[in-house]
């Protein structure tokens, strides 16, 4: 999206500067803008269910090895199967990705057009303007990475939690991630406390579940009725 949108930049850009006199080179370049947001947001549009979807299923097939292989190593054998929590879960999860991926081109794309209008009102400026959306894009791009992590953690925590309360395990144990160059102390302090798989623990004024904050890389360990 950001080498098309570099490249129509250049082409039209030299274009509004060769227009007649009695023509607004603000307006023909807002124009164009809209005819390529809209088709680079129905792309975005047309992937984003696709892409949601693998990645809601993914999640859930994680989330479920990793709780066969803790059963299967205290002695268990379960049979999992698709749960009403688990399919609202799943479709929440899904829902959640499609909105998330559509608003990476939205967000982009109006920021490439206050760009574009504020260096055709300062005198068009093309090398000033080509280097400000490189820069923009890196943020555009390190955006997508915070939405692509903080998901998966998301999504995992969704998951494992209507998975283990679907076994009729209540209860899981804090494990700190110990990640991150500052990780929240709450919950570095929160490390081996025991807390309700329905509401988590009350951290900083609210209850909350480990992987649920953003960048939180927190997990748990679920505590099996009848096992140490």
């Amino acid at each position: 999206m950001n080498d098309s949108v570099v490249y129509w930049l250049k082409a039209n850009y030299r274009a509004s500067g060769a227009m007649a006199m009695d023509a607004s080179p603000a307006v023909f370049m807002r124009d164009a803008m809209k005819k390529l947001a809209k088709r680079w947001q129905r792309r975005f549009d047309d992937v984003a269910a696709k892409l949601a979807d693998r990645f809601a299923g993914q999640a859930q097939k994680n989330s479920d090895v990793s709780l066969y292989n803790a059963l299967e190593t205290a002695g268990m054998t379960v049979q999992f199967k698709m749960t009403p929590a688990m399919n609202n879960a799943l479709q929440a999860t899904i829902s959640e990705n499609v909105n998330l991926i559509t608003s990476i081109p939205e967000q982009y794309l109006t920021q490439v057009e206050t760009l574009v209008m504020q260096s055709v009102s300062r005198g068009r400026d093309l090398s000033t303007l080509t280097d400000e959306l490189q820069h923009r894009y890196g943020v555009t791009r390190r955006r997508a990475a915070l939405i692509a992590r903080d998901q998966n953690n998301k999504a995992t925590a969704v998951m494992q939690t209507a998975r283990q309360q679907s076994l009729g395990i209540t209860e899981g144990i804090w494990r700190h991630s110990h990640a991150g160059k500052e990780p929240r102390q709450s919950h570095v302090k929160a490390d081996g406390k025991k807390f309700d798989l329905s509401k988590g623990l009350y951290l900083d004024g609210k209850w909350t579940l480990p992987g649920e904050e953003i960048n939180c890389c927190c997990t748990w360990s679920p505590v099996i009725p009848g096992l140490n």
